[in-house]
């Protein structure tokens, strides 16, 4: 946090995003009270250490891992809810430290983070792309370089659409417009929620495509599919 922050902090105190009391983005309490995610494959949801994706599911995806911080459940429910339908801007703040704990250590890799980028008309609705405000928080809290290299060419919502629809709609979804920067780096895909993976799934195809050496996906919360 900056010198700036801190003094802004003190002037203008900022109110709990969970509970509205006064002093921080996120207070002790609600922070306290955020579930932490099960490690697990994404893709069939069975036990994982470290999230990676096990040995059954590992031959048909690009993705060496996702973790998440937190299960999609109260307080971390609220805080997506108001990062992407209440302009809340200042939650991706908080979830970005939240997921802060989760990255890699740098052993002398090339580390980018990128963001899922989200449908144009959702971004025209919101104003912003709540997935980009998260991996640019990220990437500052952790010192990472950003890069914003994906582009969505298909507009189907992923929201209630099931596993096999997703993988449907994401198969030409998305490319990567910087292809220089992703060769042979380490990507930290970042986006809010993963419920059945197929959008990290799909822009981790595109990035491999393009050269990187390996995708980790890394969310905020996790959701169970149903």
């Amino acid at each position: 946090m900056s010198f700036i922050d801190v003094m802004i902090g003190k002037l203008a105190p900022h109110n709990c995003l969970g509970c509205d009391t006064e002093g921080s983005l996120l207070c002790s309490p609600c922070q306290s009270s955020l579930p932490p995610a099960a490690d697990c494959c994404f893709n069939c949801q069975r036990y994982s250490p470290g999230g990676l994706t096990c040995s059954a599911c590992s031959a048909d995806s690009d993705l060496r891992l996702v973790r998440s911080a937190v299960s999609y459940q109260g307080t971390a429910k609220q805080l997506v809810w108001k990062l992407k339908f209440a302009g809340a801007q200042q939650a991706a703040q908080a979830m970005a430290t939240c997921m802060l704990p989760l990255l890699p250590v740098n052993c002398g890799e090339r580390i980018l983070v990128v963001s899922v980028p989200t449908a144009t008309t959702r971004v025209r609705q919101r104003g912003y792309n709540q997935a980009r405000l998260l991996a640019r928080q990220l990437a500052l809290q952790a010192g990472l370089p950003w890069i914003d290299c994906l582009a969505r060419d298909g507009q189907a919502h992923q929201v209630g659409a099931g596993r096999e629809q997703r993988l449907s709609q994401l198969q030409t979804a998305f490319r990567v417009t910087q292809q220089r920067f992703v060769r042979s780096a380490h990507i930290i895909l970042v986006d809010d929620v993963v419920t059945t993976g197929a959008t990290l799934q799909a822009t981790a195809s595109a990035l491999m495509v393009a050269g990187a050496a390996r995708v980790d996906g890394l969310t905020f919360a996790r959701s169970t599919m149903k």
